[in-house]
């Protein structure tokens, strides 16, 4: 099985950046611990800040990958060309966040993309993605 994780912008400072919402642990950190638990999935990682990185990602591996994790950060919220990419291609895609989107700032409540994926997963911290890993296992 081969999954493709994908973060969008800010993700990069995971560990960094407001601990109290994103835990302390980086996501190199907890990618290596993701790949032990999971010592039969080929895990590739890509991050970006650019909005068309993230659409050309998913075009790249979008028709030859088993599934595709994606946190795609605030442009959850605002990106309609993300959806498009999404619905353009094969490989289904679970929307992830640490956070409880829900829980939160008002413009956080509607995603944009959850309706192009297969399923949302959100507010368990880094454990999202496992779960989002655990789903495509149990598929």
């Amino acid at each position: 099985m081969r999954i493709q994780i994908i973060n969008g912008p800010n993700l990069n400072l995971l560990g960094k950046r407001e601990p109290t919402i994103y835990g302390k642990t980086s996501f190199d950190g907890y990618l290596e611990i993701l790949k032990k638990e999971f010592p039969d999935v080929f895990i590739d990682y890509f991050q970006s800040n650019i909005e068309g990185e993230l659409i050309d990602k998913i075009h790249e591996v979008g028709f030859s990958y088993d599934g595709i994790i994606l946190n795609a950060g605030a442009y959850t919220h605002t990106s309609i060309a993300l959806y498009d990419a999404i619905k353009a291609v094969d490989t289904p895609v679970i929307e992830v966040h640490l956070s409880n989107i829900q829980a939160r700032e008002s413009f956080r409540h509607v995603s944009m993309i959850a309706a192009a994926c297969k399923g949302s997963i959100a507010g368990f911290g880094m454990d999202s993605y496992r779960l989002a890993m655990e789903a495509f296992l149990n598929k």
